[in-house]
């Protein structure tokens, strides 16, 4: 009955949000700091609650062996899923053409302009031996200071290890991570009843400072990669339904909440206690939920990967070049594996995209004009980047037969009261 009640809260705030943003633009920018009053109440939540999380469910497991096989069927899925997410992009680029139409040299901001420039020579590729590295963390309080979350769950993942190796020695340390477990699950719940003021806040300052007019100005492109993400969760989502044997609307009501909190703040940190907590009541074990889901912010950005193979078509588009099909693959391979480089990053999307078609010698007008309507652009990829790893969870843990069908019985049931 509350995550009823809470869907409709968010539903309210969220249509609210954007009459209010339309209506009275200048008073809805000001509420931006609310949005950011919530933002900051989700990022102090995730990182005791991840690493609680995911030490009670490598260390209960017992089975260390299985941290192996999890961690490669995991990698091998967000690479299949990366590859079917860049090729709808390409696909649906091709078919909606989304930047051509417009006119070869539209007017940009000359402050546009200079960020896409400062983006284009600050971008840094990093190399795969730099992002190996960079996965360690040379301290844990600057990792969790840092909200990186890759970084805590490999320190996670040792610290699990160690406590195994223990044995009953570590029981008290196992019996306090239980406990603080639960206290930020319940400490998730109190953030979330905030959930709807931030909402409302985070979409009229956006509809607020953007303007409804830039919809207009700009519909091709944002048609075209909301129709593209649109296919690719609803072709994710009828897999899932049909290889895991899922009700889809079950699934979708469970996913509902997480979502619009990660398309209304543009934020995936912001739904990741919500999303993670609503996986495992959907039937996940904690151990595939807690490592999958961080990981995948990383190393599966599906809504990312799919936006960046738009954009470069927009781009090259919008100034009249046409890239051969070959020509294509190599830049969208490349831009798979160096999105992964800078996870974590503001506008991470828009600064590969830059650096990548400055070394190519493109004109980067076409990132200026994104850069004008990111906001409402990462929106969209953002809550597929959640859905997308709420999704693997699911998959990862049939995979592993651990899927638990009486718990999500059990919890759909509870939603329908």
């Amino acid at each position: 009955m509350q995550n009823i009640k809470l869907t409709r809260y968010i539903l309210f705030s969220l249509i609210f949000g954007v009459i209010v943003g339309i209506c009275f633009p200048v008073f809805a920018v000001k509420l931006s700091p609310l949005a950011m009053m919530f933002l900051n109440m989700v990022k102090m939540i995730i990182a005791p609650l991840l690493f609680a999380t995911l030490v009670i469910g490598i260390a209960g497991h017992g089975d260390v062996k299985s941290l192996g096989k999890i961690g490669f069927k995991t990698i091998i899925y967000f690479e299949i899923v990366t590859v079917l997410a860049l090729l709808i992009g390409l696909g649906i680029g091709h078919f909606t053409q989304p930047g051509a139409g417009l006119p070869h040299n539209p007017s940009v901001s000359s402050a546009y302009m200079d960020a896409v420039n400062a983006m284009s020579q600050g971008v840094h590729h990093t190399s795969l031996k730099q992002l190996v590295i960079d996965i360690f963390p040379s301290s844990i309080v600057k990792a969790m200071a840092d909200g990186n979350l890759l970084q805590i769950v490999v320190f996670s993942l040792f610290f699990a290890l160690a406590i195994v190796a223990v044995g009953q020695k570590a029981k008290p340390v196992m019996d306090v991570l239980n406990s603080v477990s639960e206290i930020m699950f319940k400490f998730t719940e109190y953030v979330m009843w905030f959930a709807p003021v931030g909402v409302f806040a985070a979409i009229a300052s956006t509809i607020g400072s953007s303007g409804i007019g830039i919809l207009k100005n700009y519909v091709k492109i944002i048609f075209s990669l909301y129709f593209a993400l649109f296919v690719f969760l609803l072709l994710m989502i009828i897999l899932v339904c049909k290889i895991v044997k899922l009700p889809f609307w079950g699934l979708i009501k469970t996913l509902k909440n997480p979502a619009l909190i990660a398309f209304s703040t543009a934020s995936s940190e912001a739904a990741l206690p919500k999303a993670m907590e609503e996986m495992e009541s959907f039937g996940v074990p904690k151990n595939i939920v807690g490592f999958v889901m961080p990981t995948g912010y990383t190393f599966n950005l599906d809504g990312s990967t799919l936006y960046l193979s738009m954009a470069v078509l927009f781009a090259t588009q919008l100034v009249g070049i046409d890239l051969s099909f070959q020509h294509q693959l190599i830049i969208m391979f490349a831009l798979m594996f160096t999105s992964k480089g800078v996870a974590g990053v503001p506008r991470a999307a828009l600064v590969v995209l830059a650096g990548t078609l400055s070394s190519l010698n493109y004109p980067l007008i076409g990132v200026a004009i994104l850069l004008g309507i990111d906001q409402i652009l990462d929106m969209g990829r953002t809550t597929v980047n959640l859905v997308g790893n709420c999704i693997a969870t699911i998959f990862i843990a049939r995979w592993e037969n651990e899927f638990d069908y009486d718990k999500m019985n059990e919890y759909l049931a509870s939603k329908e009261i």
